[in-house]
């Protein structure tokens, strides 16, 4: 006997409830609920068993491995960032704010690829003129690279297991959509049904499918959180229009190293690597009182980041804290502490502060070249010339030794710096002359009164 009975479907996220409602609890969308009639089936009293056959079990050493070559573009900036490549068989997703050049990076790619490895390029953001145009200007002329503008996800797997290539990019995933399905591109329901599939199409075919998604107002990647974890790697791109300087950064992967970041810079002809970072961040350097010189660990890189301070007296009760590319917090925390060891009324001052160039840092490595910033910008004071500072400042107002100092006083050595500013507890092999402290009282000896 069948039965039937009503179902409530939201449009946006695919959410069921067996009563309508006027707001979904899935997605907080207003007005998305549809009804749907479902056909029962009613079974006995005695449900039918249904079996299937057993799993297979292994052991490790049972287990065959083939090596696998990575799918390796050429940018090195790309393949580092990756860990050496495009692993075979892996699901990546690429994701940023609009025109950042996420589409532009992903051509570059592709057409640096397509020399070597059969790959598919699927626009459903773009009409394949429009592709042209971009790839014309990009300079991508590679003949064996092959285009289509189709956004049906049906028709791109079945395209995918026909031709098998090596590599499919797919630009965007929001915008592709299940014919059979009845809520629109880009909702819940959509986007977790779209991973699915293509996670099953890298997996079982060996396939590497790198897809470009969006992101929210809040800057995180947009969509389920389910797509995060299914993924094999997630990489954001970012940068701001008033620098040209864009950052690959690996949020997630599976096949190389976290947190590692790559830099490039948008140009006529698209964007092109910056394999010397600090060369370019330190063309513009000069010393000047509130400027101190950091060094700060991204994945495996080392960065050296000028770190800027303004101290003025403030004209208002509650004084200002202005902060940019560094945690507002570090910045209370550490001018707490100066003005509890050394007795500076820094709670009366306006504090002004930017990492430059844009960097966001979170590491414990910057607290001792923030503490110089601060300090040399209140006593009007420039610290010693190619100087650089690395340390952590604890509560008690001790300097602790920070991790990978030989790694970072190789990259400072590299760009000529002749002073670093260290915790007493290290001792690092260095042609450089080392300034050693145990407590911030000692800072003030290189600001003496005149």
């Amino acid at each position: 006997m069948k039965s039937s009975k009503s179902q409530f479907n939201c449009t946006n996220c695919g959410y069921v409830s067996i009563k309508w409602a006027g707001c979904c609890p899935g997605c907080n969308e207003w007005n998305s609920f549809v009804e749907k009639t479902i056909e029962q089936k009613q079974e006995g009293f005695k449900s039918k068993i249904h079996t299937t056959s057993k799993a297979n079990l292994y052991t490790l050493n049972t287990i065959q491995t083939v090596r696998q070559e990575r799918i390796v573009a050429g940018i090195k900036e790309w393949d580092r960032v990756l860990g050496g490549g495009i692993f075979p068989g892996s699901f990546l997703i690429l994701t940023g704010d609009p025109g950042i050049g996420k589409s532009t990076l992903l051509l570059q790619i592709a057409n640096k690829i397509a020399a070597t490895h059969k790959v598919l390029y699927f626009s459903s953001e773009e009409s394949l003129e429009q592709v042209k145009n971009r790839a014309m200007r990009l300079k991508c002329h590679n003949e064996h690279l092959l285009f289509s503008d189709q956004a049906s996800m049906e028709k791109i797997l079945t395209t995918a297991v026909d031709e098998k290539p090596d590599l499919l990019i797919l630009d965007s995933i929001q915008n592709c959509y299940f014919e059979k399905s009845e809520t629109i591109p880009g909702t819940i329901g959509q986007l977790r049904e779209s991973s699915f599939h293509l996670m099953k199409l890298a997996k079982e075919n060996n396939i590497a499918v790198l897809v470009t998604g969006h992101i929210t107002k809040d800057g995180y990647m947009a969509g389920p959180k389910l797509l995060e974890h299914m993924v094999d790697g997630l990489f954001y791109l970012q940068g701001e229009d008033r620098w040209q300087t864009r950052v690959l950064r690996a949020m997630k992967n599976r096949f190389g190293a976290i947190n590692e970041i790559g830099f490039f810079e948008m140009q006529e002809h698209g964007l092109s690597e910056i394999t010397d970072i600090n060369k370019y961040l330190l063309n513009n350097s000069t010393p000047a009182a509130g400027s101190a010189l950091i060094t700060c660990i991204e994945g495996t890189r080392p960065l050296i980041l000028e770190l800027q301070s303004l101290c003025v007296a403030s004209k208002f009760g509650i004084p200002q804290r202005v902060v940019s590319g560094v945690d507002p917090k570090q910045i209370v925390l550490i001018a707490a502490i100066l003005e509890k060891y050394l007795k500076i009324r820094l709670s009366g001052y306006d504090i002004f502060f930017k990492v430059s160039s844009s960097f966001k840092i979170k590491e414990e490595g910057s607290d001792l070249g923030i503490a110089l910033a601060l300090l040399s910008s209140y006593f009007q004071k420039p610290l010693p010339q190619k100087s650089i500072s690395i340390g952590e400042i604890s509560l008690t107002g001790q300097i602790k030794p920070c991790t990978q100092l030989e790694h970072r006083v190789k990259e400072a050595e590299k760009f000529g710096i002749e002073t670093l500013f260290l915790s007493a507890l290290q001792k690092p092999k260095t042609s450089c002359n080392v300034v050693s402290f145990k407590h911030i009282y000692e800072l003030l000896n290189l600001f003496p009164e005149e």
